[in-house]
Parts: structure tokens; sequence; C-alpha cells
């Protein structure tokens, strides 16, 4: 079946999968779905044979249809390679009674290397099958993973450019540093004195500027994204979730067919929607748990069918990647319940103009959040009980899933999705573990999470406070855009 992909908005143009990857984000503004959501088309136990690559490539046949299989296996190979430092790519990893899907062992030790290993090689051979000519520029904003990840995916890609923007003080010091001494001739990484919403929100907005796009396709260029917005960095997603399933059946901790939960921490919504789609495709999903941290504008959601921005504090936590108020890919699963362009469109706009909506959300979703001492907690618990190390923001899916089950009583056999390596946010990480570590420096914060875990520093990172800073442009939240003509003159 071949499947086209239309907006979450209402435009008529439907498009292929190639065609919404290169445009990243529909001309109204939507989000590109599918027309209808494709079924798996072989038998469930077969997941348990097969490989990451080739089970990557029987999950995204069904969703990437105009892609051949010559093109979808050199994306898929390209991608899953020895940039991992595991063989099973993504490992379900026990601690106690606890599993944890570990996506966090490519080169930016984050869970965006899932995504954004493979988007390039996407982007690239939809560009040459589109006949586009003019050089792409990713334009993407960043709460901290993001970013990197799509850097180290692009830099020195032919025929792109890469401009990153992320909140200047909303990220770690190793995130940061990952992303201002990234090298490549094609890379731009500026901060914004700003969170991560503005920067969101600026960037859609540059993308839905048909002037400055007609300007800038005079000048040779067209604009795409990296963020979960474009369905090219959502598709792969799925396939890890198929992945974490095969695992538990292999390890016997489930039987093949029985239904499993997941508990994701959750900012933009794409990582959890994957898990939604991988459940229309066929995948036995009980619940999705949604994670939030004080900033719980999704669990808030959950628990009343109101989203609501208005008046609401933005909270710089300990899980700066989720902090998130307005979360891109809510619309996309909007759609998906609602059935109607027309009633998301005005969910969309009552966002925008009035600062909330309505929709109540039933049954396939629970939304449990955790707070800054709830996260910590849950670190030491685990590391004291088993030696393992979880990041802030595993951390609060672990705290998140253990309320989730006091309150519901709820035993589905459930894997914790985890998004990050916690030398990523190891100054946070040790003063979990330990007060003694309250005033550690963040980069000797490395050295210490190595002498007590026992967990060698992650090769990509080892060292990274010696790197030459590459990047140091800083800009208020409303020049993006004036930024980027100038940087595209």
């Amino acid at each position: 079946m071949n499947i086209m992909f239309k907006s979450t908005r209402g435009d008529k143009n439907s498009v292929t999968a190639s065609q919404a990857i290169v445009k990243g984000i529909a001309d109204d503004g939507g989000l590109y779905v599918p027309e209808t959501m494709p079924k798996i088309d072989f038998p469930l136990d077969a997941v348990t044979e097969y490989s990451y690559q080739e089970l990557a490539y029987q999950v995204l046949k069904l969703v990437l249809t105009d892609y051949t299989e010559e093109e979808l296996r050199y994306c898929i190979n390209s991608a899953y390679d020895e940039k991992f430092d595991t063989k099973l790519i993504a490992p379900v990893v026990k601690a106690g009674n606890d599993n944890f899907l570990e996506l966090f062992h490519g080169r930016t030790i984050a869970f965006k290397d899932m995504a954004l290993s493979i988007l390039p090689y996407l982007l690239k051979t939809a560009a040459k099958k589109n006949g586009v000519n003019e050089e792409i520029v990713i334009l993407t904003a960043t709460s901290g993973d993001t970013g990197k990840a799509a850097l180290e995916g692009f830099a020195d890609v032919e025929g792109t450019n890469i401009i990153v923007f992320f909140p200047e003080d909303g990220v770690s010091a190793v995130q940061k540093a990952q992303m201002v001494t990234q090298t490549g001739a094609n890379t731009c990484v500026v901060g914004i004195k700003g969170n991560f919403d503005d920067a969101q929100t600026a960037v859609k907005k540059i993308f839905t500027d048909n002037e400055l796009k007609a300007e800038l396709k005079n000048k040779g260029y067209v604009f795409s994204s990296a963020n979960s917005i474009n369905i090219g960095r959502l598709a792969p997603q799925i396939v890890y979730y198929f992945y974490a399933y095969a695992q538990m059946v292999k390890s016997g901790n489930i039987s093949m067919g029985d239904k499993l939960n997941f508990t994701v921490p959750t900012g933009n919504f794409g990582d959890i929607l994957a898990g939604y789609y991988a459940k229309c495709m066929g995948l036995p999903v009980n619940k999705l748990i949604c994670a939030s941290n004080d900033n719980k504008v999704l669990y808030d959601f959950f628990k009343t069918g109101v989203y609501t921005i208005k008046n609401r504090e933005f909270m710089v936590t300990v899980s700066p990647s989720m902090d998130i108020l307005i979360s891109s890919n809510l619309e996309r699963l909007l759609y998906h319940l609602s059935n109607s362009a027309e009633a998301t469109k005005s969910m969309m706009t009552d966002l925008n103009t009035k600062g909330s909506y309505e929709f109540k959300i039933e049954d396939e979703f629970a939304g449990e959040y955790a707070t800054v001492d709830e996260t910590f907690k849950a670190i030491k618990g685990i590391f004291d009980e088993y030696n393992y190390v979880m990041d802030t923001h595993t951390a609060v899916a672990k705290a998140s899933y253990d309320k989730y089950v006091a309150e519901t009583g709820d035993n589905t056999p459930n894997v914790i999705v985890s998004t990050a390596s916690p030398y990523k946010f190891a100054k946070d990480v040790l003063k979990a573990i330990d007060n003694k570590y309250d005033n550690v420096e963040p980069f000797a914060a490395l050295d210490e999470l190595e002498k007590i875990s026992g967990a060698a520093i992650p090769a990509p990172i080892k060292g990274i406070n010696k790197r030459e800073v590459l990047h140091k442009t800083v800009i208020e939240r409303n020049e993006l855009k004036s930024f980027v003509q100038n940087k595209l003159k």
C-alpha cells in the first residue's frame, strides 16, 4: 500500500513520504501525518529474529513507501553501524524489577541519535528523488539533545547547511559544550536569550513565512527541519518500540502477544508519539505513560483535558530537555484522535490566541510527573540498590512510573525509555547520589561519576571541556529571522 501524507490542519495537498521529509512542515503550518496508518505485514513473533537493521527495514518500508528497498537499506545500514557502541543498538537493561530501554549508545549519547543518524540519508535520498537542486537549510530548535545529534548527522553533508538554536542558559554544561565545539564547514550554532519554546516558536514561524521562503529560494536555499516535526525524524523512532518488545520476549519478561506498558520522559511529545504509532501498527501496547517534570503541562492535560500555557510559570529543572510548555507533536495525536483537521487547527489557533484548548484523551495514555526531589530520590534509590545509574530524564520516568503503579495498581510489564547517558547530566546525577558532590564542577563531575559507577566516560564526551569553542554567537529571542536572513545572504 502506498502511504501518502497530509497536514494536520487541512491543507488538501497530499505528499509522498520523501516530499514530506524535504518540506519538514506543511505549508499551512500543520505537521505531516500518514493518511492511513499501516499495519505490520510480518508475523509479530518474527521480531525476535530480526537484527535492529532488519527490523528498521520491515517497519520503515510500511511508512516511507516511496523509498525503494535499495534506498531504504542504504539509509538504514549507513545509520546503524559502528557509530553505536553496542551491537544491539538499543539494549533493554534490567535493574531490579525495572527494564530500561537504553537509547543513548550513539555518537551524542542521547536518544535523538536513533533518528538523527538516519535522517541525513533519508533527506539526501528524498532531495535526489524529488529533483531538489537548491541547498537544503536545516533549521532546528533544541532543548539540548536534538541540536547536537542533528549537527553530528549533518556535519559536512554535501548540499546542506544546518543552523541550531538553543536556550543559552537552559541546557547542561555538557550539552552546551557538545554543540559549541561542533566541527563542520556547514554547521552554525546560536544561543538565544530565552527558553526552548521561544526558539521553537520562532523556527516554526520561519517555516511558514512564505515571503522569506521565496526570498531564500531565489538565492538557492530551501528549508527543512531536523526536529521531530519532520516525519523523517519521527518514523525511525517507531522501530525501537518493536525492538524493545522483542527483547522483553527473548528475556522471558513477557510471552509473545502479551501487552506491554512504556513509560516515556516527555517534552516535545515525539518519542511517546512514536510508541503510539507502533501500537497503531500492531504492537501489543497497553498504556503509554507520559512522564513530565515540574513543567507538567502534559500531566495536567491528561488529567483535566485542558492544555494551557496561560499564566503558567516556565520552570528550569535538572531535566532540561523536558523543560518545554508547547509540545509540538501533540498536534499529531490530536489529529489522529479527533479525526478532524478542522478541530486540530481550531485547537492550535486557540493555543496561540487564548493560551489554551480543551480535548479529553481516554484510555491509551496516562500522565504522571516527578518533582526534582522525586527525580533525585529515584536516581539514588536505583544506584544504591543496583549500582545502575540513570540520567535525570530517565529518573523522571522511573519516579513517574512508580507513582502511576501506586495510583492504579497496574501490574502490566513495563519498559522505561531511557533517553540519555547519565554522563550528559553528571553534575546533577552525582548531587542526587550524595550531597557531598553539591559543589562539584560540571566537567570534574564526569571523572567523579566514572569513579563511583565503574562505567567509563563515553568516548564522544571524554575531554570535551578541552575542545575549542567554535560557535560563540548569542542573540535575542526576537532576532532569529534576521539572523537566518543575514546568514544566508
